[in-house]
This record gives C-alpha cells, sequence and structure tokens, in this order.
C-alpha cells in the first residue's frame, strides 16, 4: 500500500469516475484501476462498486476513505509546511472563507502581512457556507478557515478540526434612518417578531443561531426574504425591502450612528455572535501561516491567539 494508492482510491470515492481520475492525473484508466486493485488484494476486501456510469465505495471503502482523506490533509498540509521552511519563509498561505469575510475582518492583516512578509503569497477560496471550508480543511487544499463559530465558547473542536474564537459581533437591528425605529437606542428581542425580517444565509451559523435565541426568547420570527450574505441583508434594508438583524462587524460605527444610509439599532438581549479561525492542527501549520494569523488576530483585537 502506497501514498499515491490511497490519494488514487480517494479521488476515485470523491469523483465517483475511473476515468475522471485518470484524466486529472493524466494516465490511464487501467492505471487507476491497478493502484485500486492493489489495496483490494492487500486489505481483501472490495473497495469500490463498479456501475455502468461510475464507482461508488463499499462499506469497507468507505471506511478507508474517511480515514486515508483525513491522513492524506494532515500529510499534505504538512509537505507544505516543509516546502515554507525550505523556501526560508517563501510559499504560500491559503485561506477559505466566506465572500465578504476578507474585506470585513482581513483587509488591515492583509497589508500587514505582506510588508512583513513578500516572498509568502496568499490565496483566499471563496466558500457558501461553514461546512464547505471545513471540507476545504479536512481535504487538506487549505490551511486555515475563518468562520462562524457555532457558540462563543473558548478554544475547542468542532468537525474533527480545531477552532479558536477571535472576536465576538453584537446584533444589531438595520434600519433606514427615516425609519421610526431608527430613533431607539435598543430593541428588545420581543419586538422583533412585530418587524418585516430580511433572512440571513440559508443553514448558515448566523442564522441557525439567530433563530435559537429567538425561539428561547419565545419570540416567532419568519423571514420573507432571504439573501447570500450580510452584506446583501443591509442593503436590502437601506433599499427599504425590510428590517436587518445581523452581527455588527468591525470597522462599522460602534456608537450604531450608521452604516451608510442606516441606524444600527442595538439589540442587548441576544448574545454576541463569535467567529474566528478553525484549522486542522495548530502545530501543523507553517510559519507563514501561523504569522498570518496572528496578523488577523492582531488587527483585530491587539492580541495574538491563545496558544
Amino acid at each position: 500500500m502506497t501514498l499515491d494508492d490511497l490519494r488514487v482510491f480517494v479521488a476515485a470515492c470523491e469523483s465517483g469516475s475511473l476515468s475522471a481520475v485518470a484524466r486529472d492525473l493524466s494516465c490511464s484508466q487501467s492505471a487507476v484501476s491497478q493502484h485500486v486493485k492493489r489495496l483490494e488484494r492487500e486489505l481483501g476486501l472490495c473497495l469500490l462498486e463498479r456501475q455502468p456510469r461510475g464507482v461508488t465505495p463499499t462499506h469497507a471503502g468507505r471506511i478507508l476513505h474517511r480515514a486515508a482523506s483525513h491522513g492524506i490533509g494532515g500529510i499534505d498540509l504538512a509537505l507544505r509546511s516543509l516546502a515554507d521552511l525550505q523556501q526560508g519563509g517563501g510559499g504560500t498561505v491559503r485561506v477559505t472563507t466566506g465572500a465578504t469575510s476578507v474585506r470585513h475582518f482581513m483587509a488591515d492583516a492583509v497589508v500587514s502581512f505582506r510588508s512583513r512578509f513578500p516572498r509568502v503569497s496568499l490565496e483566499f477560496h471563496t466558500e457558501s457556507a461553514g461546512r464547505h471550508c471545513f471540507a476545504a480543511l479536512d481535504s487538506g487544499e487549505v490551511d486555515l478557515a475563518w468562520i462562524t463559530i457555532g457558540a462563543a465558547s473558548a478554544t475547542g473542536t468542532a468537525h474533527g478540526m480545531e477552532q479558536r474564537p477571535v472576536v465576538e459581533l453584537p446584533w444589531v437591528l438595520a434600519v433606514r434612518t427615516d425609519d421610526p425605529l431608527a430613533g431607539r437606542s435598543e430593541i428588545d428581542a420581543e419586538e422583533l417578531a412585530s418587524i418585516r425580517p430580511i433572512g440571513l444565509p440559508e443553514n448558515s451559523v448566523s442564522r441557525l443561531r439567530l433563530e435559537e435565541h429567538l425561539t428561547g426568547l419565545g419570540s416567532r420570527w419568519e423571514a420573507t426574504t432571504s439573501v447570500a450574505d450580510w452584506d446583501t441583508a443591509l442593503l436590502l434594508a437601506e433599499l427599504s425591502l425590510g428590517h436587518a438583524v445581523v452581527p455588527a462587524l468591525p470597522g462599522w460605527v460602534r456608537d450604531g450612528s450608521g452604516h451608510g444610509g442606516l441606524r444600527l439599532v442595538p439589540i442587548p438581549a441576544l448574545p454576541p455572535l463569535a467567529v474566528g479561525w478553525a484549522v486542522r492542527q495548530w502545530e501543523a501549520l507553517s510559519p507563514s501561516a501561523r504569522a498570518f494569523a496572528d496578523a488577523v488576530v492582531d488587527s483585530l483585537t491587539g492580541a495574538p491567539p491563545a496558544g
């Protein structure tokens, strides 16, 4: 059993096609099949079920796929870290996050990091949901994931990844400055039931947390419009298409005096939303990846991450 055998097997499980794997690897389908057959002979088990339109893993194949994909991701991360060391501080830092997170959370850090590490490249991979960020980490495609964390908790794990909250975002009601609610100093959570809300992204942690909080307060709140990100929710609120309950992002005026043509009214009854880093293993990160993670934390809090 070789690492190449496992890589080919994992690729076959994920693509469902031996021919597709052969095209990606620029080799013959027969060569791909030989990698899989070698694994099956050594283990004495059938790993892939051949079907008219491709392949699917058997029960044994699913067990091996879970273990192998996790292990290969860790090996790829370690190899990138070693390559960075060999290049004397060069290399690439790969980050996955939502579409607007770089602008809201990392703009200052990117500038400071590039001035300190001009030889290091930064790659940003946009994902639509936290689970996709975790999947990218698990596969070894990226080094760091900036995520919305399910609860404002201490350092812990989720989806088998280490996660570290960095900042907590208070909830605000975004309304136009000419809206009757704009003059309020704060909004009670119970009052949200009487407004026309703009829904946060479907299946996002922020939406799930908001709905949990409102349910716990006995408030029923059903969105009539859904958006792909927090910025779009603000835009629709500014266009008078509803009210937006969103986390107050860094860079917005802290006293709630406004964001463009909007007034941001605090909702103190709602616990803040935590955001921060998720990684496979902090200790396995390359020096440049850790330096970028620290740069983001410093730009937002002025303190390095715990650990």
